[in-house]
């Protein structure tokens, strides 16, 4: 018994000297050496009632929210004999501050100090003797005025707090009382609550010579944590270096929060040097995807190109599957390469119906994925009952289209999309009509990335762009059906032979909801 009393009192002076040996010995987690960096700056700022304003921009899953519920669990200890009071902000209450306070109570049960003395009040308040840590959701919609951050002021994922919302509700909570301030949150764009309080802390930062600021990529992550580098390296090769998630989620690179979608780097990745084709080659896979547009009355099939201002078109493409290694999911992920197209301008829907199954039985097509938005659910349905379960229905809509546009940059990004070289045939002068006006969508696409924590983007040839040299309308119709192959990484490819139907894991899927 004298012994657990003479640790408690040893550890009891950690408490009041410094957190890192208090988190080794009450918790025995080791910080890493930059989680300590930033652990030290807050709570010195904390303990001396300096009201600093720190800023820490982390990689994801790096260690950030373990390093946040390090901090809480400390100052609850070492502040429980005052009334004092930390608030934690999240962007959204499920999951975010959900999974914020289930690490907070990991932590908790794991301090030898703390695991028989916090208390949980009203689902979201935890108090250690007098000091109480309240979570909040900094969602537009909740009403958070009247919160008071008497030590500490946390706002986590703060590239995904609205900057209104932080000014109005968030910021007053530490007005009056001095307050620490802390904004965690990993790199996105460059007009976002946390790039502005980073452009603020820099400045005071060169002034007085306090760091306020850390911002860290995957390398200075991987020098301390080497797995981590590997995990990240699988990233890079699923994705491309130059993917927005890789350079902001693990690089830490701001984007612009607008502009073109495809850089000069972005369109020179994209083209090929492979032949075009207008036959399927013997042991190879095919895959088509359709983008529909609406029909006219008496429309046929003998207008495939369409003519100067004439409205969306469909739009067929089709590639060439070549597989390669499976990845760590142990999911095959192929190359495209687009082999051929089809273009067709208010054409019948069941003369499409037609032209497309047969087209299908051509190429013996392994999937197809169809657009069934709006006018085009009929078609679908009916391509479906034709070609059964090879054909992979998309609807549209804002959370559908923006998941897409990120599949569909990773393909590139990945070096795993590519076109087909111009050919010089005079018989394929439609082709490479088809292949230059494909390009020409391309370079005229643009996207805006949307506020909040969806991480949703907006893409696609704005409406009435267009082309500054010929004056012509420019849409994106064979954007869109390049697009739609990105949908087939969802699928559990195998080595040729019956389709695989199986759903495979999305590689974005890891992240969303951040």
């Amino acid at each position: 018994m004298a012994v657990n009393v003479r640790k408690l009192e040893a550890l009891l002076q950690l408490v009041a000297r410094d957190v890192v040996p208090f988190v080794r010995c009450a918790s025995g987690l080791h910080l890493r050496r930059y989680q300590e960096d930033v652990a030290q700056a807050v709570v010195r700022s904390v303990t001396l009632g300096l009201g600093h304003t720190f800023v820490v921009i982390f990689p994801r899953q790096s260690g950030k929210n373990e390093l946040q519920a390090q901090l809480q669990a400390y100052l609850l200890m070492l502040f429980s004999g005052q009334r004092a009071e930390m608030v934690q902000v999240c962007p959204t209450w499920k999951p975010q501050a959900d999974n914020a306070m289930a690490r907070l109570e990991a932590v908790l049960n794991g301090n030898l100090l703390l695991r028989r003395r916090w208390e949980k009040h009203h689902g979201h308040v935890y108090q250690v003797g007098k000091a109480r840590l309240t979570f909040l959701s900094g969602s537009p919609t909740s009403n958070i005025v009247g919160a008071t951050a008497s030590l500490l002021l946390s706002i986590d994922e703060a590239q995904e707090i609205q900057t209104e919302k932080f000014d109005k509700e968030i910021a007053p909570m530490a007005a009056s009382t001095h307050a620490t301030r802390v904004l965690w949150g990993t790199a996105w764009t460059a007009n976002t609550l946390l790039a502005r309080e980073e452009a603020a802390a820099l400045s005071l930062q060169r002034q007085d010579g306090i760091r306020r600021v850390w911002r860290l990529d995957c390398q200075a992550v991987a020098r301390e944590v080497p797995a981590y580098g590997a995990f990240v390296a699988e990233q890079v090769g699923r994705l491309g270096r130059n993917h927005p998630m890789v350079r902001t989620q693990y690089f830490s690179e701001d984007l612009d929060a607008a502009g073109g979608l495809f850089s000069p780097q972005r369109l020179a990745l994209i083209r090929g040097s492979h032949p075009s084709q207008q036959a399927p080659q013997a042991g190879c896979i095919y895959v088509m995807a359709l983008d529909v547009a609406g029909e006219d009355e008496g429309g046929g099939l003998g207008e495939p190109l369409r003519k100067a201002g004439q409205r969306d078109a469909t739009a067929l493409t089709i590639a060439r599957a070549d597989l390669a290694s499976p990845d760590a999911q142990g999911c095959q992920r192929p190359t495209y390469r687009i082999v051929h197209r089809y273009l067709w301008v208010g054409v019948k829907h069941s003369g499409l119906f037609g032209e497309i199954t047969r087209l299908a039985a051509h190429w013996g097509a392994r999937y197809l994925v169809c657009d069934a938005t709006g006018v085009g659910a009929g078609l679908t349905s009916f391509l479906a009952q034709a070609l059964g379960p090879r054909v992979l229905p998309f609807v549209f809509n804002r959370a559908t289209k923006s998941d897409l546009g990120w599949a569909f940059l990773a393909l590139v990004d990945s070096g795993r999309l590519k076109d087909h070289a111009p050919a010089a045939a005079p018989c394929s002068a439609e082709l490479n009509e088809l292949h230059a006006l494909f390009f020409n969508q391309l370079a005229h696409c643009h996207y805006e990335i949307q506020p909040g924590p969806e991480k949703r983007i907006r893409w696609g040839v704005p409406d009435g762009t267009r082309n500054q040299e010929t004056g012509q309308l420019v849409h994106d119709d064979l954007v869109i059906s390049a697009a739609l192959l990105g949908v087939l990484d969802r699928q559990a490819w195998s080595l040729p032979g019956a389709a695989a139907i199986i759903h495979a894991p999305d590689p974005l899927d890891d992240m969303k909801g951040y």
